[in-house]
């Protein structure tokens, strides 16, 4: 494998609350727009409803296996696909005969999150099983492999937090080595009722939209969505005579293994992560324009993130996206993986929705405004639960 080899991406899909293509969530993002409420999928019990970042259009993408019941998860998957294979220009029958990988991240959809399923169960009743063949159809790699008759390597990554960063960085591996000439890498996830009541009960929720890095945040919002990189070898965009958009430069890996849901103060597996992830592009700090932190609003990832990005990026930019898209979970790395393509190619960054006070105890300031950057490189990075952590380098050029 070599190491350093720069992986083209020639395709990009992205739907989340923000927008329902990568260009939408953009304009978004560009315009400050929040489309942040209480949930309409689903109800809850709360006196005071948590809002989230919700997808409400609904997604019926064509396909050709059309008789398979599959979760939301798999159709915010689907359609993440469908963009980003028609902005690389690939057609279904064009990818017979490549060695074609699929690279997923998730999380709620690696579960079989149906309460009538269990509260019939428990009850001594007999619930309908297709519930459970749905399940076992909804793999979301399998999926979408299915759906394109791919017959590659097939990875779905249940990772928590970083699950979408780690498929990429996993899928350009596979691109690296020689196992794959095409790769589609990225992450997605849904809303449902178990997650939302879960991350309440961890009081690490915000009851009013959040506030990325601000001093009076309290926690994350939740939100769904899905994001897609088509990644190529070079071989096969020299045939296909395509140009890429960016490039995987780098990728980063580290767990410090502290606590369930916390990050270790001290930031130690995040160091290790974005060490990697710069030795493994050949970079260093001062070819950083910016980073797309991970910015849960939540005390502890705040706190943490931002010692970490001070110690070893001083000076460099930084925002979290968070507050346009709410916590998509598994999806996350991917979409801000997308997102951190759509800044450097615009040469913007988007202000950091909900902060508008620094907090003394992180001693420094995400993107306030929409800002003009010049340089090609910048990090996209994803802290866990479980205390994993991933970072992945990406640049318009492969140098």
């Amino acid at each position: 494998m070599n190491r350093n080899a720069a992986v083209a991406i020639t395709g990009i899909g992205c739907l989340s609350a923000a927008g329902m293509s990568l260009k939408e969530n953009m304009d978004s993002l560009f315009a400050g727009r929040r489309n942040v409420a209480p949930p309409k999928r689903f109800s809850s019990s709360h006196p005071a409803p948590y809002p989230v970042f919700e997808i409400l259009e609904d997604l019926f993408p064509a396909r050709k296996l059309k008789n398979e019941d599959i979760s939301r998860t798999c159709s915010l998957g689907l359609t993440a696909t469908i963009e980003a294979l028609k902005d690389a220009g690939l057609e279904p029958e064009g990818m017979t005969g490549l060695k074609a990988g699929v690279c997923i991240g998730t999380t709620v959809g690696s579960t079989m999150n149906n309460e009538e399923f269990y509260r019939e169960y428990c009850n001594g009743m007999h619930p309908d099983m297709a519930i459970i063949e749905r399940f076992i159809n909804s793999n979301p790699a399998s999926v979408i492999a299915r759906e394109f008759s791919l017959s590659g390597p097939c990875q779905t990554v249940v990772n928590a937090c970083s699950s979408g960063t780690d498929a990429i960085g996993i899928g350009a591996s596979w691109i690296r080595s020689g196992i794959c000439d095409m790769v589609i890498a990225g992450g997605a996830d849904e809303l449902c009722r178990v997650t939302y009541n879960g991350f309440i009960s961890l009081m690490i929720s915000d009851d009013n939209p959040c506030r990325p890095f601000d001093r009076e945040r309290k926690g994350l919002n939740l939100g769904e969505g899905a994001a897609v990189l088509i990644l190529e070898s070079d071989n096969l965009i020299l045939k296909r005579k395509k140009k890429a958009r960016a490039f995987v430069l780098g990728y980063g890996s580290a767990c410090d293994g502290y606590h369930l849901t916390a990050p270790r103060p001290d930031g130690r597996g995040l160091k290790n992560a974005l060490s990697d992830a710069l030795m493994d592009s050949g970079k260093t700090s001062g070819d950083i324009a910016f980073v797309n932190a991970h910015g849960t609003a939540t005390r502890d990832n705040d706190r943490t993130e931002v010692r970490v990005l001070r110690e070893m990026l001083l000076g460099i930019p930084f925002l979290s996206t968070k507050g346009y898209t709410g916590h998509t979970l598994g999806a996350a790395g991917a979409i801000e993986a997308a997102f951190t393509v759509g800044c450097l190619e615009s040469g913007m960054l988007p202000a950091n929705a909900g902060f508008t006070e620094l907090d003394p105890e992180l001693g420094a300031s995400p993107v306030t405004d929409v800002t003009g950057i010049s340089q090609k490189i910048a990090i996209s990075d994803s802290l866990a639960f479980g205390g994993h952590n991933a970072a992945l380098v990406i640049g318009l050029e492969r140098e």
